[in-house]
Order: structure tokens, then C-alpha cells, then sequence
């Protein structure tokens, strides 16, 4: 189901959507998720999309894999361990991306957003906000944004209401990876018809797993290095934001801290080997 498109774009120079959708079914054959369960599962999904001449020609996709590995009565561990053995035995130590900025060499985060990528005011106002939540880990400033009232559809399938939760769910992400750095990667937005103006932002998270938060299924910290791809609506109403539906995938993580595992056991057992010989 289709929940909504934000987008921005013309016909000649291609466009950029934005797809909020919500997806159902019952696990009834079998595949990546293993013999069939007969289990129902609801799980949310937003795919960025680049087009040009009515063709896609690049797609970001945020899957809430462990809503349906949750739903499904599926062992997270189990099912994380499997693919990062997969990603192991080809050769890989980590899933990085990028470099984390919140400290490159000596210096501190930047002091102001960037919203070069900001195509009006309240798509600068976005971006300014969540650089001031996220990196300069001013959690007060969501009471400023958000209205008393507002919504929050996270992963997991989560339905809270009102500014406490909305600060405990961005808190709790930060909890678990205290020293993530945050980078919008793209942000455009439209006028709906419920009134007001919705804004997508695809952005980047970047760390390491060094406390305890909302991402139970990491356990104790274990120090892997951690990058979250993310992607968020949000609908503005009187200058509030009043909805907010925000995706990643929290078996990502996991995969990435399994995956971590399995390097450390593999250079102990190295060096192990070589100071035997």
C-alpha cells in the first residue's frame, strides 16, 4: 500500500521521489526467510528513486527487515549470523561507507548545517534542526519543532504519540552509537492535500556501538563500527511537525556487529597461528 511520494524534479531534468509504503502478507513459501511460517507481517518501506525519462536509473531502499524477521517469530541472531557468515566468507571485515564526521582528525562537528541541498526555507529549516538534534545533541530542540500532539511511525512497526516518545526514539538511537555523526544526504518536500507541507530526507548515521539504547538485539556494546541508512517523512502543520514516519533497519546492525564478530575471531586465530609458529 502506498502511503504516500514526496518528490522534486521536472520533465527535463528528471526527478527525485520519495516512496512511503506499507507492505503486507503471510509467509507462505520458502526462501531467504527460511521454511514458510503462516505468519502475517506488516512492514514499512521507503525507496528514494532517481528518474530520467521514465526510467529509474538509481534507487536507495530502507527495509524494516527485522519488523518481519520479529513478526515471524524468526531468531534475529540466527538470521543475522547467516548473512554476515555470507558477507565473511567473501572476503569482508566490515560494511563501511564512509568516514564518520563528527571528528575528522582534531576538529569538533561542523557548528551549522550545510543546506546547500535545500531547495526552500522549511527544507533548511530541516536540515538546520536535525544537525542541532543529531550532532550537536541538543535533544531539547524537538519540543521546538515537533507539536504536542504529533505522531511517530518508526521501525519495528512502532505507533507513539507526543514529543516524550519522539525525544526517547532519537535519544535511544543515539544511546546505543554515542558518538554517530549525522549527514543529510537528501532532502525535498511538497504541499499535501491534508494541509501543510511534508519534507523526505535520506540521511546517513555513522559509529560505533559503545552504549546501550532502543537496538536491544545489539546486547552489550561490543565497539563495531556502525553506519545506519535512513530515511524520514515529516508533515509540518502550523509550522509543527505533526507525523513523523521514520525507517532503518535495525538486522543492518545487527549483521554489522555479527559481522565484527566474526573479524576479531578471525585475527585472534590468526595471530594465534602465527606466534605458534
Amino acid at each position: 500500500m502506498a502511503t504516500q511520494v514526496l518528490w522534486s524534479g521536472n520533465d527535463v531534468e528528471g526527478f527525485y521521489t520519495s516512496h512511503l509504503v506499507t507492505g503486507s502478507g503471510r509467509h507462505t513459501q520458502y526462501g531467504h526467510f527460511g521454511p514458510p511460517t503462516g505468519r502475517t507481517f506488516v512492514a514499512r518501506t521507503i525507496a528514494d528513486c532517481m528518474i530520467h525519462r521514465n526510467k529509474i536509473y538509481c534507487e536507495w531502499v530502507v527495509a524494516d527487515t527485522m519488523a518481519i524477521i520479529k513478526q515471524l517469530g524468526l531468531d534475529s541472531h540466527a538470521f543475522a549470523g547467516k548473512l554476515a557468515k555470507s558477507s565473511f566468507d567473501k572476503g569482508l571485515l566490515s560494511l563501511d561507507i564512509g568516514e564518520n564526521r563528527r571528528l575528522l582528525g582534531q576538529y569538533p562537528p561542523e557548528a551549522e548545517a550545510d543546506v546547500s541541498i535545500a531547495h526552500n526555507d522549511i527544507e533548511a529549516h530541516t536540515l538546520r534542526w536535525l544537525h542541532e538534534v543529531f550532532n550537536g545533541r541538543m535533544f531539547g530542540r524537538i519540543k521546538d519543532v515537533y507539536a504536542p500532539t504529533c505522531q511517530y511511525h518508526g521501525p519495528l512497526m512502532k505507533e507513539l504519540y507526543g514529543v516524550a516518545a519522539v525525544t526517547h526514539q532519537h535519544l535511544g538511537l543515539i544511546g546505543s552509537i554515542p558518538d554517530a555523526a549525522y549527514s543529510a544526504q537528501h532532502i525535498c518536500s511538497n504541499p499535501c492535500e491534508e494541509g501543510g507541507v511534508k519534507v523526505a530526507v535520506r540521511w546517513l548515521m555513522e559509529g560505533h556501538h559503545l552504549g546501550y539504547g532502543i537496538l536491544q538485539d545489539l546486547g552489550e556494546p561490543t565497539g563495531a563500527r556502525l553506519q545506519v541508512m535512513g530515511m524520514t517523512h515529516y508533515h509540518y502543520k502550523d509550522g509543527k511537525i505533526v507525523d513523523e514516519w521514520n525507517v532503518y533497519d535495525e538486522l543492518s546492525l545487527l549483521v554489522q556487529v555479527k559481522l565484527a564478530e566474526m573479524a576479531r575471531q578471525s585475527g585472534s586465530a590468526n595471530a594465534e597461528a602465527h606466534g605458534a609458529s
